[in-house]
C-alpha cells in the first residue's frame, strides 16, 4: 500500500488512492495513510458474527468512495463469493508466488522445499477461487543456494513494490482488459514480467 501511495504522490503512478481500509485497528498502514491525509477506516472482522456480515460492512465502507478498483495489499482474509462478485473485474490482489504455483500461505518455504530456481510475485484479478484469478503481471527473482524463506521473502517484497504500483497505473489509465478466455491484455505493453536485478 505504501509503495502504491508513494508512487502516486511522486506522479509515477496515474492512480489516486482515495481511502485505506484495514480489518485491524492497530495497523501501522492506517496511521501512515492518515499522516498522508488519506481517508482511513478500520472495519474489524472481530465485530461481526460471520464472514458475510463482515464483508457486507466492508463493502458499505468501500462503496462510499465509488472506486474504480479495489486493491488488496496484505489483506489476509478470505473474501466471500458475494463480495468478490460485487467487485468483479475491479478487485485486484498481489500474491507472493508465481501463480499458479504455490497458492495459499508460506509460499517462500514452499518454493525452497520444491527446489524451484525462480520465484516471485503475481498481481491478479480476484475470483471466488483463492489465488486463481486472471494474471495481470508477475515479478521474478532467482532462488539462490543460500536462500532462507526470510531472505527470499525480502527480495520478493522489494519487487512487489515495483510491480504493484505499475499495475495500479495501468489500471488507472484504462489499459488493462480481461479477455473472454480470462487472459489479460494491457494496451501498449508488450511484456508484463518484471525481473529482479539481483544476480544469481
Amino acid at each position: 500500500m505504501q509503495a502504491i501511495v508513494e508512487s502516486c504522490l511522486a506522479n509515477h503512478c496515474a492512480a489516486e488512492v482515495v481511502a485505506v481500509i484495514s480489518n485491524r485497528i492497530e495497523s501501522i498502514g492506517l496511521k501512515w495513510a492518515a499522516d498522508k491525509q488519506i481517508a482511513t477506516h478500520a472495519v474489524l472482522h472481530t465485530d461481526f458474527s460471520s464472514r458475510n456480515a463482515f464483508d457486507a460492512a466492508l463493502s458499505a465502507v468501500i462503496d462510499q468512495y465509488s472506486p474504480d478498483y479495489v486493491l488488496l495489499a496484505g489483506f489476509m482474509r478470505v473474501l466471500t463469493p458475494e463480495f468478490v462478485h460485487h467487485y468483479s473485474g475491479r478487485l485486484v490482489n498481489i500474491h507472493p508466488s508465481l501463480l499458479p504455483a504455490f497458492p495459499g500461505l508460506h509460499t517462500h518455504a514452499q518454493a525452497l522445499a520444491k527446489g524451484v530456481q525462480a520465484h516471485g510475485c503475481t498481481v491478479h484479478f480476484v475470483t471466488p477461487v483463492l489465488d486463481h484469478g486472471p494474471i495481470i503481471a508477475q515479478g521474478v527473482v532467482p532462488v539462490l543456494s543460500t536462500d532462507s524463506p526470510e531472505s527470499l521473502a525480502e527480495r520478493v517484497l522489494a519487487l512487489e513494490h515495483v510491480v504493484y504500483p505499475q499495475v495500479a497505473s495501468w489500471l488507472a489509465q484504462g489499459q488493462v482488459h480481461i479477455m473472454p478466455d480470462q487472459r489479460v491484455t494491457v494496451d501498449a505493453v508488450h511484456s508484463r514480467i518484471f525481473v529482479s536485478e539481483q544476480s544469481v
